[in-house]
């Protein structure tokens, strides 16, 4: 193992260790405000429910039971139950799995391509710059509905690939322009600053002045505009679970459980409320925990909005 080797292992692990500590500090950013310790609380509690929701259901979210149909909340079904006589609290502890797991996913691609898009964007400048931005201004300029189901429609058509799947990569690909164009300010703002300059002037290669001097520093920026798209990520999954795409029947999808219940609204309203009042309390989360960051930091209120 030659010296080169060496030295690219060791600055691997320095850029990992530096990133991992910026992560951890910024999950106690949002605790300085109180916006964002009701954040972290509301998505403390969805993210409960994602890794032990097989265990606190308290029916089968799949069985039906059609001689309790329609029947109203009570002690033995606090959320009532649906037009199959399926317990509607189950079917929405069950449905969070599969709505948060693809928007996290799909956020997490967006906001991957997006970082490298546009650091490497911001820092080269130039003809890169130009390209990849006019690159990003022509997926911006299709609706992120719209653009889901096209390429959902063409994915279905050419690939073998899960419904699920498909709308994790839909997420990335929507996401990636907006995500890619903040990014890039952000990183145009720590180019010309005297230690990117120092790093630049004593020879470090790109990767290094990217990943090393760069990104470190825009890490808040990046979890800001994470949790933003995050929220966007949850409420396109619903849209997309609403129109009959993701999760089918008879698992439980929130989008699809106020598909399914919405022709049952007079005999039900519980069956359709309940997922719609998940969906609303999660992404409140979502936003409160973002605006946590973003007082904390004092980053522009407009950042990541567009």
């Amino acid at each position: 193992m030659n010296a080169s080797t060496v030295r690219g292992k060791s600055t691997a692990v320095q850029i990992l260790v530096v990133t991992l500590a910026k992560i951890t500090g910024l999950v106690k950013i949002p605790l300085r405000t109180n916006s964002g310790r009701i954040g972290l609380v509301i998505i403390a509690v969805y993210s409960i429910t994602v890794i032990f929701g097989p265990w606190l259901t308290p029916y089968i979210p799949t069985e039906y039971d059609l001689d309790h149909r329609f029947e109203s909340p009570s002690l033995s079904h606090l959320f009532g139950t649906d037009h199959n006589g399926r317990d509607v609290l189950s079917r929405v502890i069950a449905g969070a799995r599969s709505i948060i797991w693809i928007s996290v996913i799909g956020t997490a691609m967006g906001i991957f391509l997006g970082t490298i898009i546009g650091i490497t964007s911001g820092y080269l400048g130039g003809w890169f710059d130009q390209i990849a931005m006019r690159a990003m201004d022509f997926l911006l300029s299709f609706p992120s509905l719209l653009l889901a189901l096209l390429l959902i429609t063409i994915g279905l058509q050419r690939t073998a690939l899960d419904e699920s799947w498909l709308i994790i990569a839909v997420i990335g690909i929507a996401f990636t322009p907006n995500n890619s164009r903040v990014i890039r300010s952000a990183a145009l703002t720590i180019k010309p600053l005297e230690f990117v300059e120092n790093a630049r002037l004593r020879g470090e290669p790109l990767y290094h002045i990217v990943l090393k001097e760069i990104l470190p520093n825009i890490i808040p920026v990046i979890g800001v505009e994470a949790s933003l798209r995050l929220s966007f990520a949850l409420l396109l999954t619903a849209s997309l679970g609403f129109l009959g795409l993701g999760v089918q029947p008879p698992q439980p999808d929130w989008g699809l459980m106020v598909n399914e219940s919405r022709s049952h609204l007079a005999l039900a309203p519980w069956a359709s409320l309940a997922p719609a009042f998940a969906m609303g309390t999660l992404v409140i989360g979502v936003n409160l925990f973002a605006d946590g960051i973003r007082q904390s930091l004092q980053l522009p209120e407009d950042r990541g909005q567009k």
